[in-house]
């Protein structure tokens, strides 16, 4: 990968300069020191990924990510952000050009985990025309900033307080009213109406409120009208759910996230829906599925759950074998859709006398939202 990092001295460590310039051949990095001299190197030759710092001398870093997805939309595009920022997510106008964020100061192990991760998505979904369909997107769907927020909260200390958790969801009143309403919905309503964020989280559970928070930032800005976007934001949380149910407790998070996710692609302009329009050899459009795992992957989520997203509707392409992420989401998506469930594909994995069980659990899902409305 030909890796082009832009900015000066000052805002890059001498630790991280020294760093890159170890990389080697592997990564073949490259360094500009201005948004013009970057924009040279971008026109003269093409370049995997862009790394902008925030203060160019000559441009924005804004404008320059925008000038390169004009001219090169297959090049990821990543933006170095303050860390003082906090919780806040980057400006609206950056989020529309960048694909990620990294945080300043970089350090060296977190450039190096980013580039490797991307690394992974070439080598999993390995098509030029995906990667430009996707880089030329006007308005990127955001990165999903208060659920990387409470992942990192929770990550940092064990021991984080529910009323750490709640305050962290209150700044952002349409998620709070969101959880509040699922924390009283049959799914989880115990007898006792909530009407507080902290005895909602305690409630949910804090991997159900972090899906919760994801899918409510996800289709938050989906193009799909308002019943559409219920309609598939309600089916994605009753197949993260279902799919939590098929898998060991070590991987039910994973499986809830990755079916939460699966029809990402479908909030994505010039997508093709691959379960109403199969593929044809006039139609350049790339699949949902596919289009919304790399999305993912820009956005640096764990590779299960990229790999899960791009496969759910073909697990046999997965590259486990096993029945694992991927086949728990298949199985969840189809079951909660009414598709067809790969019944081949569990005879090979060994788990398709659960098939009967896992219908059960579907239905009594479905049926406890078809009691609620």
């Amino acid at each position: 990968m030909r890796i082009l990092l832009v900015g000066d001295e000052a805002s890059l460590s001498a630790e991280l300069t020294e760093f890159i310039a170890d990389l080697g051949e592997e990564w073949q990095p490259v360094t500009a020191a201005d948004g013009q001299s970057a924009m040279s190197i971008v026109a003269s030759t093409a370049v995997d990924a862009v790394i902008a710092c925030p203060a160019l001398p000559d441009l924005t870093a804004t404008t320059l990510l925008g000038q390169i997805r004009t001219l090169r939309p297959e090049t990821i595009r990543i933006a170095l952000v303050e860390a003082p920022q906090g919780n806040r997510p980057p400006p609206a106008r950056l989020i529309g050009v960048a694909h990620r964020f990294l945080p300043l100061p970089l350090a060296p192990e977190v450039l190096l985990e980013a580039l490797t991760s991307l690394e992974e998505l070439r080598e999993l979904l390995d098509s030029e025309r995906l990667r430009s369909a996707i880089g030329r997107i006007e308005k990127l769907p955001s990165p999903p900033h208060l659920y990387l927020s409470l992942t990192q909260a929770l990550e940092h200390d064990d021991d984080t307080d529910t009323a750490d958790i709640a305050k962290l969801v209150s700044a952002d009143p349409a998620i709070a009213a969101k959880v509040l309403q699922l924390s009283n919905s049959a799914f989880y309503n115990s007898g006792r109406t909530i009407s507080d964020l902290r005895s909602a989280v305690n409630r949910l559970g804090l991997s159900t409120l972090r899906d919760l928070v994801l899918a409510s930032e996800v289709f938050s800005a989906s193009p799909l009208s308002v019943g559409e976007r219920n309609s598939l934001q309600q089916r994605a949380l009753m197949a993260s759910r279902l799919a939590a149910k098929l898998l060991p407790e070590s991987s039910a998070e994973l499986g809830a996230t990755a079916a939460l996710l699966a029809d990402i692609g479908l909030l994505l302009p010039g997508v093709r829906n691959e379960r109403t329009e199969p593929a044809s050899d006039g139609d350049l459009r790339p699949g949902h599925a596919e289009a919304g795992a790399y999305l993912l992957g820009l956005w640096g989520l764990p590779m299960p759950i990229i790999e899960a997203v791009a496969f759910h509707l073909q697990p046999q392409r997965s590259n486990t074998r096993s029945f694992w992420v991927t086949g728990a989401v298949h199985v969840a998506l189809a079951l909660v859709n009414g598709d067809p469930v790969d019944e081949e594909y569990l005879q090979r994995a060994g788990v398709l006398a659960k098939l009967p069980q896992w219908r059960d659990h579907a239905n009594g899902l479905m049926g406890l939202v078809a009691a609620e409305a």
